[in-house]
């Protein structure tokens, strides 16, 4: 699996925060913040657009490394991603994920 797969099954790759973090777009950053902010109506600024992956060592987002209910799940359970956890199917925090985005399922469970 590739190691820019988080938790969840989301593809770091496509994700602007890291986006904007290995390209340095000031740009792209300033724009997610404001579409972030008012999705999840919270007060996120520029400089939280920051992240390497959510699997990988480096900064990542402060959402993703301290409020992220399936990153935790998963660090504490010591899987790989959500797909090694004989629990997934009955989740409801990654099926929340999984819902709104049922592609995460090839990234969990690769054929």
């Amino acid at each position: 699996m590739k190691p820019l797969i988080a938790y969840c099954g989301l593809d770091c790759e496509k994700c602007d925060a890291f986006i904007a973090t290995k390209n340095n777009d000031q740009a792209l950053r300033d724009r997610t913040a404001k579409l972030w902010s008012e999705l999840n109506n919270a007060p996120i600024l520029p400089e939280h657009i920051n992240c390497e992956g959510c699997r990988v060592d480096g900064v990542k987002t402060f959402y993703c490394q301290n409020l992220c209910a399936v990153r935790k799940c998963a660090v504490v359970k010591g899987v790989g991603t959500c797909g090694d956890c004989a629990e997934m199917e009955s989740c409801p925090k990654v099926g929340a994920i999984i819902a709104h985005n049922p592609d995460v399922l090839k990234n969990l469970k690769p054929t």
